[in-house]
C-alpha cells in the first residue's frame, strides 16, 4: 500500500474526512453545527438468531461508529443456519449481559442504542398468553322459526377458528324488528330457548384469536402476536421487561415499535363496553347493519363508529400508556404508526419520535442517476404519506421525526450510495430529520463473505464493498439533519385531515381499514385533501397536516394559531363531507377569535350513527348561522394572500425546499431535482437579510451575493442537477465570502493510459493492467467479471495552456464512488450525482490524477452462484429478491463497474464582482 493511501485510512478510521472536504477553508471557528450522534444517521442493527459475542459486538460497533452512524436499533430475529450452538434466548441473563456490553461500546464511542420492546415484529412472544393476543370479532348467525325451540351449543365454525375463542353474548333480531339479548340464557355454552312471537336470527359473538406469531421471531421470542386495543394486555406484556431493565433505566436511549403489521385484528374482550362509552349507544343491537354486506349510510356509519372506536383503543388504551410505560424508565418511544387502522396524526405525535418508512425506489429526474427497471421496485415514498408523520411532530412539538430509510432501494448488492441520496434527501424536505438505515445485520468475523444479511435489502455493514465510500454518504446526511434539528419547523399552513370521509366508506364491508403506505390509492390519492396538499407544495407553501384531536387544543393569540407545537398563520379545511360538530364549532371559534381559518368547502354531515339525524339538523343549523365567515373560498391562493401567508417563489425554478426558524432567522434545505442546472437570483420570502451558503456535500461555506429588498432577499445561486445547498439568514455579513466560479473554456476530455491496480476486495485481485479507452472493468477478465472491491486508476497529463483560478473534475459515469487524489494530495470523494469535484489549481507540466473506485457485490454474488457457491444460510424467509420471490444472481448480467467516463477538467474564474452585477 503506498504512502498517500495509509494516510487516508488513517484519517477515515478517526473521523476526520468528509465527502469533497476542501483544504482551503480558512475560518477558525466554523458556522456548522457540531456533530452529534443524534444528527449521524442511525441504524436497525439486526441481530440474527441472538447469536452475538463480545469480541464482535465490539467490532460492529465500532465499524459503523468510525463510518458516521450515531445510534443502534436492536432488533433479534430468526437464525444462521450452524450457529444453533451460539443461539441466545431473548431475555435470557447472557442476552442481557450482551446487551449491557453493547450499551457499554456504544457510550465509550459516543453512540447510544434503541431497541424493539421484543423480537421480529409486531410486539409479542412467548410469553403472551392467549387472553392478551391479537383479537378478531367472530359471529355466528343461526335462523329460528316462530314457534320453534333452539337447543344447541353455541360455538363457532372449527373449520375456520383453529384457537380457542370466548363466547361473549348471544342476541337475536326479530323479523318485526324486535331485539332480545339471550345472554342470560346461556348455560356455558348451551342455550334452550323458543321463538314466540316472530322468526329470529341469532347471533353469538365471540371474542376470538387471529392466532398471528410474531413475524422473523428470535430464539426465545416466538409467540402469539399482542392485543393492540388493551392496557391490560400491555401491562402483562411488559411484566418481563419490568424486571429485565431493573436498574438499567436510561440505559437504553429508546423503545422502538414497528410498523403496524397486526393483521386482522379487529376486535378485543372489552370492545362492546368500551364502544357504548366513546359512541353513545349499544353496538349488539345494531349487528346487522355493521356486518351488512351492503354499501348503505346507515350501515357505513355504523361501521365508521366501529373503526373511530378501533383508533380511540389503540391511541388512548396502548400506544400512550406504552410511552407513559418508557418514560417512567427514562427511555424514550419510536413509533411507525401506519399500517394501524387508526388516525395516524395522533398516533404518531404520542410517541417521542414519530417514525415513517420508505419503500421501494422513487423517480427522480436527477441528470445521470441510474433506475434500471429490472433492479427496481416502485416506490411508496409519497411526500404528502411522509408529513404524516413529520405533521405530527411539529404540531405536537416533538424535535425529531425518524424514518426506516432505503428498504428495497435495490435488489441486494446492487444499492449504489449515488442512488441513496436523493432518497435521503425528499424525506429531509419532507421533515424528517433523524434517519434510520434500513439496515444493518450483525455479522461476526468467522463469517464467510458476504456475511449474515438480513433478508430485505439495503444491507450497510463493512463486509460489502460500497462500505468503503459509505461514510461520505453518511456524513452528507448528517451536516444536512445537524442544521434541520435546529430551530422549528417553519410551516405556516396547517391542513384539516377529514378521516371521517375514509372510515365512512363502505371499503368491502371490512370492519379493519389499515392506513398502510402500501395502498396509498385506498385511502389518500384522489382525495381533496391529497390534491390540496399537492398544489399547496407545489405552489410553494409550508404544510402541515392537524386532526380533529388537535384542533381541539388549538388557540388563537395575536391571530395566530396556536398549537402544542408551535404557531401557524392559518388553518385550511379541505372539502369534505363528514365533520364532527364539535369540530367545527372549534373552528368557528377560532375565526370569530381572529384566526385564518380558510373553508374550501363545508361539511354536510356529522359523522357516526348516533342520534345523527338530530345532530345533521344541528350542523346544518351552525353553518346557516355563521355562512358569511365560513364561507367556502373561490380562490384559495388569494385566501391565503390576505391572511397574510406567503409562498417561497423558489419553487417556480424548479427548486424543493424546507424551510425552518431559528432566533428571528431562517434556514433553508434546497434541492435540485431537475435535469439542469438552476442558476440566477433565488428569492427567500425574508427580507434584508444577508445569507450564509453552506455546502453539506463538501463542508465548504460563506456569505452569498445577496439583493435586498424590503420583503424578500435575492440570493445568487448555483445548483447543478442532483446538488443542494443549506442557506441561513443573518442581519450582518459574519463569514467569508462564498467562492462563485464561472466556466472560462470548455470541458478538457483527459485521454492516455491509465494504470489500473485491484486494492482490494475479491474473490481475487485481477491484474494490474493499463488502459486507453475507459469502460467496465468486467470486460478485462474472468476475474475482472467477478470482482467486487476497490481499484485504482491513476493518469499522468499536461496542465492546459489555460488560464484558470481552479479546475473541475467530471468523471463521467462512476460505478460506483470514487477517492480522487491530484498529484498525492487527497481531494475528496465523488459518490453522487453530479460525480464533480474542484480540482483546486494544476502545477505546470506532468500532473498526476488518481481515481479510486469501487464498485456494488453484485458480481462476486453472481460469480458465487454461477460456481454453486452456497450463501444463503439463513432460517425462515432466508433470502429474497425485490419481489419477494427465489434470490437467484445466476439470472444477471455482469453489473458495469470501474471508471467509464468520459473524464474532464474544466478551468474555472472566480468572479464574485462580476456576479454581483448578474440578475
Amino acid at each position: 500500500m503506498s504512502i498517500k493511501f495509509k494516510q487516508y485510512y488513517i484519517l477515515i478510521t478517526i473521523g476526520i474526512l468528509f465527502s469533497h472536504e476542501s483544504s482551503a477553508q480558512t475560518t477558525a471557528i466554523s458556522p456548522w453545527p457540531k456533530i452529534t450522534n443524534t444528527n449521524q444517521p442511525w441504524a436497525r442493527w439486526w441481530w440474527m438468531g441472538s447469536a452475538v459475542d463480545k469480541p464482535n459486538l465490539k467490532k460492529n460497533l465500532i465499524d459503523l461508529h468510525k463510518a458516521g452512524i450515531g445510534g443502534v436499533e436492536i432488533t433479534p430475529i430468526y437464525g444462521v443456519k450452524g450457529e444453533e450452538a451460539n443461539f441466545i434466548d431473548y431475555l435470557s441473563p447472557k442476552w442481557m449481559e450482551m446487551l449491557d456490553y453493547t450499551i457499554h461500546i456504544a457510550d465509550s464511542t459516543g453512540m447510544q442504542v434503541d431497541m424493539v420492546l421484543g423480537t421480529g415484529w409486531p410486539y409479542g412472544g412467548s410469553h403472551v398468553t392467549l387472553p392478551y393476543a391479537a383479537t378478531k370479532l367472530v359471529v355466528e348467525k343461526y335462523s329460528v322459526k316462530k314457534g320453534a325451540k333452539f337447543i344447541q351449543e353455541i360455538k363457532p365454525d372449527s373449520t375456520k377458528e383453529k384457537v380457542p375463542t370466548q363466547l361473549l353474548n348471544v342476541v337475536g333480531y326479530g323479523a318485526d324488528g324486535t331485539y332480545i339479548d339471550l345472554t342470560d340464557k346461556l348455560n356455558g355454552t348451551l342455550l334452550k330457548w323458543k321463538a314466540k312471537k316472530t322468526d329470529y336470527t341469532l347471533y353469538a359473538i365471540f371474542s376470538g384469536k387471529t392466532g398471528q406469531q410474531v413475524k422473523r421471531a428470535a430464539p426465545g421470542g416466538k409467540g402469539y402476536t399482542l392485543d393492540h386495543y388493551s392496557e391490560e394486555a400491555l401491562n402483562a406484556y411488559v411484566v418481563p421487561f419490568d424486571k429485565a431493565f431493573n436498574g438499567r433505566e436510561g440505559k437504553i436511549r429508546s423503545i422502538f415499535n414497528d410498523s403496524y403489521e397486526v393483521y386482522g385484528t379487529d376486535f378485543t374482550p372489552l370492545f362492546l363496553k368500551e364502544f357504548e362509552n366513546r359512541r353513545g349507544y349499544d353496538l349488539k343491537k345494531q349487528l346487522p347493519k355493521l356486518l351488512s354486506k351492503t354499501d348503505n349510510e346507515t350501515d357505513n356509519r355504523i361501521k365508521s363508529d366501529y373503526r373511530e372506536t378501533l383508533s380511540d383503543l389503540l391511541l388512548n388504551r396502548f400506544d400512550k400508556p406504552w410511552t407513559n410505560w418508557a418514560h417512567a424508565k427514562n427511555f424514550k418511544t419510536k413509533l411507525q404508526a401506519h399500517g394501524s387502522p387508526g388516525n395516524l396524526i395522533d398516533l404518531y405525535a404520542s410517541a417521542d419520535i414519530p417514525e415513517c418508512e420508505t419503500f421501494g425506489s422513487m423517480p427522480f429526474d436527477i441528470s445521470g442517476l441510474r433506475r434500471e427497471k429490472q433492479d427496481i421496485r416502485e416506490g411508496d415514498a409519497d411526500p404528502v404519506m411522509l408529513k404524516f408523520s413529520s405533521s405530527a411532530a411539529h404540531i405536537s412539538g416533538k424535535p425529531l421525526v425518524s424514518s426506516e430509510t432505503f428498504t428495497w432501494l435495490r435488489d441486494h448488492f446492487k444499492i449504489a450510495l449515488s442512488q441513496c441520496k436523493p432518497e435521503a434527501e425528499e424525506l429531509l424536505l419532507n421533515g424528517i430529520n433523524h434517519i434510520f438505515l434500513h439496515g444493518s445485520t450483525y455479522s461476526p468475523e468467522r463469517a464467510k463473505w458476504p456475511g449474515w444479511k438480513f433478508y430485505a435489502s439495503a444491507n450497510f455493514n463493512a463486509t460489502d464493498p460500497t462500505w468503503e465510500d459509505a461514510p461520505a454518504l453518511f456524513s452528507y446526511i448528517a451536516s444536512c439533519q445537524s442544521m434541520l434539528q435546529l430551530g422549528k419547523s417553519d410551516n405556516e399552513t396547517l391542513l384539516y385531515y377529514p378521516i371521517y370521509d375514509t372510515w365512512n366508506k363502505y371499503q368491502g364491508g371490512t370492519l379493519f381499514f389499515e392506513f398502510k403506505i402500501h395502498s396509498l390509492s385506498e385511502w389518500l390519492k384522489g382525495t381533496s385533501f391529497y390534491d390540496t396538499t399537492q398544489n399547496l407544495m407545489k405552489n410553494g407553501y409550508g404544510v402541515d397536516f392537524v386532526s380533529d384531536n388537535f384542533i381541539s387544543q388549538a388557540q388563537v393569540k395575536d391571530g395566530k394559531i396556536i398549537l402544542p407545537g408551535g404557531t401557524f398563520k392559518s388553518l385550511i379545511v379541505p372539502a369534505c363531507d363528514k365533520m364532527p360538530m364539535a369540530t367545527l364549532e372549534k373552528l368557528i371559534a377560532l375565526k370569530k377569535a381572529g384566526g385564518a381559518i380558510i373553508f374550501q368547502g363545508l361539511p354536510t354531515s356529522v359523522p357516526g350513527y348516533y342520534e345523527y339525524e338530530n345532530q345533521n339538523k344541528k350542523l346544518a343549523a351552525l353553518i346557516d348561522e355563521n355562512k358569511k365567515s365560513i364561507q367556502p373560498v373561490a380562490d384559495l391562493f388569494k385566501a391565503l394572500d390576505e391572511a397574510q401567508v406567503y409562498p417561497e417563489t423558489l419553487v417556480n425554478t424548479g427548486l424543493k425546499y424546507i424551510r425552518r426558524t431559528i432566533d428571528g432567522e431562517k434556514i433553508y434545505y434546497l434541492v435540485n431535482h431537475t435535469a439542469k442546472a438552476i442558476d440566477g437570483f433565488i428569492p427567500l420570502k425574508i427580507g434584508n437579510k444577508e445569507v450564509v451558503i453552506f455546502d453539506p456535500l463538501t463542508k465548504e461555506y460563506g456569505n452569498a451575493i445577496v439583493q435586498k429588498k424590503s420583503d424578500v432577499t435575492w440570493v445568487k445561486l448555483r445548483l447543478e442537477s442532483g446538488q443542494s445547498f443549506i442557506l441561513k439568514t443573518e442581519d450582518k455579513a459574519s463569514q467569508q465570502e462564498w467562492k462563485y466560479y464561472q466556466k472560462t473554456a470548455d470541458a478538457i476530455a483527459l485521454q492516455g493510459n491509465w494504470e489500473l491496480s485491484f486494492d482490494k476486495g475479491g474473490p481475487k485481485l485481477p491484474s494490474k493492467t493499463k488502459v486507453s479507452t475507459l469502460e467496465s472493468w468486467t470486460r478485462l477478465s474472468p476475474e475482472a467479471e467477478a470482482f467486487s472491491g476497490t481499484a485504482t486508476y491513476t493518469l499522468q497529463f499536461d496542465a492546459p495552456n489555460t488560464a484558470a483560478d481552479n479546475w473541475d473534475l467530471n468523471l463521467g459515469d462512476v460505478r460506483e464512488s470514487a477517492k480522487v487524489w491530484l498529484n498525492g494530495s487527497y481531494i475528496g470523494t465523488a459518490w453522487s450525482a453530479p460525480f464533480t469535484i474542484n480540482l483546486g489549481k494544476l502545477k505546470k507540466g506532468k500532473n498526476t490524477l488518481t481515481v479510486q473506485v469501487t464498485n456494488l457485490g453484485a458480481n462476486r454474488v453472481r460469480d458465487m452462484e454461477l460456481k454453486g457457491e452456497e450463501w444463503k444460510i439463513f432460517y425462515e424467509i432466508n433470502m429474497v429478491d425485490k419481489d419477494y420471490k427465489k434470490f437467484d444472481a445466476t439470472k444477471w448480467n455482469p453489473t458495469p463497474s470501474g471508471l467509464l467516463g468520459p473524464v474532464t477538467i474544466t478551468p474555472l474564474r472566480q468572479n464574485n464582482k462580476l456576479l454581483n452585477n448578474d440578475n
